[in-house]
């Protein structure tokens, strides 16, 4: 197989293909810690594209409570299960080094679901799920680990569960690409977005096998596979809402909670980031550092991020985001005043925010995090679309509204 750099692992590792060349890379940051599943990205996913005959199990976005919870059932489980089989005992990260760019989270020792494969019969570790395993999205919703006797408190609660919000990742090395014996999946080099071409699709559910995160699906009703698109036409600007300006995905804008925020960052040929400082996304993940790839060794480089929920033991979280857990944790917890203002640029606005200004404001008081005094500020963020104009502008503090006179006619 090709080599290819993978700046999750901090290292090379084997691949199907060679580099693409893309020009900009669908990305997305989720905030763990702000979701209540209300499952209300589902739904506007399940409305707009998986509606009809044959995608009845078909959810592109599902949102399922950890650590009980799959979509499919122990979807995670397995294919962590099946790598510790081809590889025992080696999959571990040595963090001794590490470079901010190419390898934030130090080096992955162990081996990918690329190079566990034979590369012959199969081109990556996986399998294909029972069809029972697809029947219950939300099985598992709010089951705790155990019920506390007593409260708990932070950094790690006794009994815990939360909310893992899932889409295609749109990854870098998709698996469901290398495993396609017909070629029929491929990444648009405008946006990374990951395609399925289904005239040449022949319904293999080598996609379906080879996906780690079981992301890509097969529709019995036309005997080929489909997956999310990334809302395409949206990224593309062809909404007539945003009058030919790119557009958040239907997940991203109708999220109740606030906790996403998509857009599209700068990548190199290598697959790395290229330096955008200004960028939301590329600020979360390479500067603040609080936004984590989910089961960065399963080597896809995935383009979805996560900053991790606070509460949950960090042996659970490192297996699933990485070594990277404790410091975005700290980040997050105790946050600068320029993350603390980038982070209200969720949901505030359905175009895609391709860079921010950061303006201080004044200052409003004065709180004690982890025995630590802090100060507040009302500072502003600005975010500007791709031709560079403001498109929104929001404080650190909700401004505070009085309707004057009566509020009702009765």
């Amino acid at each position: 197989m090709p080599k290819v750099y993978n700046w999750h692992l901090g290292r090379q590792m084997d691949y199907r293909f060679e580099n693409g060349k893309a020009k900009r890379q669908f990305a997305a940051v989720f905030n763990i810690n702000r979701c209540i599943a209300c499952q209300t990205c589902t739904m506007a996913c399940k409305s707009t594209w998986t509606f009809s005959p044959g995608q009845e199990l078909m959810w592109w976005n599902n949102v399922e409570t950890k650590p009980y919870g799959g979509y499919p059932q122990h979807w995670d489980v397995k294919i962590l299960a099946l790598q510790e089989k081809a590889n025992p005992g080696g999959q571990v990260w040595n963090t001794g080094q590490k470079d901010p760019k190419s390898a934030p989270y130090g080096t992955f020792e162990g081996k990918t679901i690329f190079e566990t494969a034979d590369g012959v019969n199969q081109m990556v570790t996986g399998y294909i799920p029972d069809e029972e395993e697809w029947k219950a999205p939300n099985i598992y919703e709010d089951t705790a680990t155990r019920a506390p006797k007593e409260g708990t408190s932070l950094p790690e609660h006794s009994g815990w569960f939360f909310y893992l919000q899932r889409i295609c990742n749109h990854c870098t090395y998709p698996a469901c690409l290398a495993a396609c014996p017909r070629n029929a999946i491929y990444k648009r080099e405008e946006d990374g977005i990951v395609l399925i071409d289904e005239s040449r699709c022949r319904g293999y559910r080598k996609c379906v096998e080879a996906c780690p995160y079981k992301k890509s699906m097969y529709r019995p009703s036309t005997r080929t596979s489909e997956k999310c698109i990334g809302c395409f036409p949206r990224v593309e600007g062809t909404d007539p809402l945003t009058e030919g300006l790119p557009m958040e995905t239907r997940c991203m804008a109708a999220c109740v909670g606030k906790i996403r925020l998509q857009g599209l960052v700068q990548v190199g040929d290598d697959g790395q980031w290229l330096e955008d400082r200004q960028n939301p996304l590329y600020y979360l993940v390479h500067v603040a550092k609080v936004a984590l790839p989910l089961y960065p060794q399963f080597g896809t480089q995935p383009n979805v991020y996560y900053i991790p929920p606070r509460w949950v033991p960090r042996d659970y979280l490192h297996q699933m985001f990485g070594p990277g857990v404790e410091d975005a944790i700290a980040a997050y917890t105790n946050p600068s005043r320029e993350t603390l203002a980038v982070l209200q640029l969720f949901r505030a606005s359905q175009q895609i925010v391709f860079s921010y200004k950061w303006e201080q404001g004044p200052k409003v008081g004065e709180v004690t995090v982890g025995g630590q005094k802090r100060e507040l500020f009302n500072d502003a963020v600005i975010g500007f679309d791709r031709d560079g104009r403001e498109i929104v502008r929001v404080t650190v503090q909700e401004p505070l509204i009085e309707r004057p006179g009566q509020l009702n006619s009765i």
